[in-house]
């Protein structure tokens, strides 16, 4: 089980960019504490800046550091299944060409997937199955109808450095992703109690909801400005499920600090 989160915002947003990833992250910190990253991009520009480490949330809270012209984040906290954390390249963001995504589940024909580009698994010793999911919209940009070849379980978020201004957001089967829009900001998250925590430290209101399975969107400048439905394969049974509260303790004390660190911005 893992955590994913992220944001779109209008460049004019008075969204705090920092604070508002600071409070994703700790709304999602429960869920895993293997590894952690971000990525965030500014608009008009293709290249996504991305940062990881191999630690839980509480580790990089406080180091969190997102410009004042961002408007695009992904965030994600991993609790493995497969692709050692040890490896750099296995933790998330995760990149395949020029693409860098997010994911929480569990792709089981990534193999199979992979094994048709000659350019996967590019970095030394990488083998996470969240790869797969990067590759198929990699080399099929725009055609959503193609995240149908995934297997598993998936929730997942990526920034194509093709496209400047998009955050593209698609939930398949087995993992939850919720999306709360506010005005000039789209944040989404792997739960609607981290959605509660931006609105609590952030003093903003979100109308939220859960997307259906085989959705995808593309968000812009805070917007929902592309949606589409897919039919993800349903077949997959996890025989071991997971329950989603993996850290708690990387939880209490993120949000314990977070108070902390806003009461002294006061």
């Amino acid at each position: 089980m893992c955590g994913i989160a992220g944001y779109s915002l209008t460049p004019d947003s008075p969204i705090e960019r920092t604070l508002a990833a600071q409070a994703l992250l700790a709304g999602i910190a429960e869920r895993g504490a293997d590894a952690v990253g971000y990525a965030h991009r500014a608009p008009g520009v293709g290249s996504a800046h991305v940062v990881k480490q191999r630690s839980g949330a509480s580790a990089l809270l406080d180091r969190i550091g997102v410009p004042a012209d961002a408007t695009q984040l992904l965030v994600h906290v991993r609790d493995y299944t497969k692709g050692h954390p040890s490896i750099a390249a296995n933790n998330h963001p995760v990149r395949h060409g020029p693409v860098v995504g997010i994911h929480n589940g569990l792709i089981v024909n990534d193999e199979e997937i992979l094994g048709g580009y000659s350019c996967a698994r590019a970095e030394p010793k990488m083998t996470v199955d969240s790869e797969a999911i990067f590759a198929v919209v990699a080399h099929t940009p725009g055609e959503h109808a193609s995240l149908e070849r995934l297997r598993g379980a998936m929730a997942t978020a990526w920034l194509d450095e093709r496209q400047a201004d998009v955050v593209h957001v698609a939930r398949g089967m087995g993992r939850p992703v919720w999306l709360g829009s506010g005005r000039g900001a789209v944040f989404f998250a792997s739960t609607r109690v981290a959605l509660e925590v931006v609105e609590r430290f952030l003093h903003v209101k979100l109308r939220k909801h859960e997307l259906g399975e085989g959705t995808y969107l593309g968000l812009r400048e805070g917007r929902v400005v592309a949606r589409e439905r897919f039919v993800p394969d349903m077949s997959y049974v996890e025989e071991n499920p997971l329950p989603p509260v993996r850290a708690p303790r990387e939880a209490e004390f993120c949000l314990t600090r977070l108070a902390a660190l806003v009461a002294a911005a006061a």
